[in-house]
């Protein structure tokens, strides 16, 4: 990675770095500010059985799954479908960003186990066997 040469260098699109930022057309936030890393301590039940059941030692793919907003609602977006899944209005969310991006590591993972994602309308219609 070079050194940036001017203070926008991260809001640019030119300021894109590595290949993966570039082909996804933005920042991997992570690699840039440490405290986007999941704090642990904060997992929901679901997540730490979710991680059990798995034998993970660490979230892997959800580390870069932050709750955001998508047409003033709170949002999760889905790379599976490339869109943004909005979270149910009768959830409460808390005022931590940390807690607030645990709770979209989970409904994202219970949105894409469940009937109503997508891929699994795609799956029937395609499914060979």
């Amino acid at each position: 990675m070079t050194e940036p040469t001017n203070i926008d260098h991260f809001l640019d699109t030119e300021g894109l770095d590595s290949d993966r930022e570039k082909e996804i057309g933005q920042h991997i936030g992570y690699r840039y500010d440490v405290n986007l890393l999941p704090d642990y301590e904060r997992l929901t039940p679901f997540l730490k059985q979710y991680l059990e059941v798995m034998g993970w030692d660490d979230l892997n793919w959800l580390e870069d799954v932050h709750m955001g907003y998508e047409e003033h609602r709170a949002a999760v977006f889905d790379r599976n479908i490339n869109g943004w899944v909005t979270v149910p209005e009768d959830i409460e969310l808390p005022d931590n960003q940390q807690d607030r991006d645990m709770i979209a590591r989970e409904l994202l993972i219970k949105f894409q186990m469940s009937d109503r994602h997508p891929m699994v309308v795609l799956n029937k219609a395609y499914r060979k066997f």
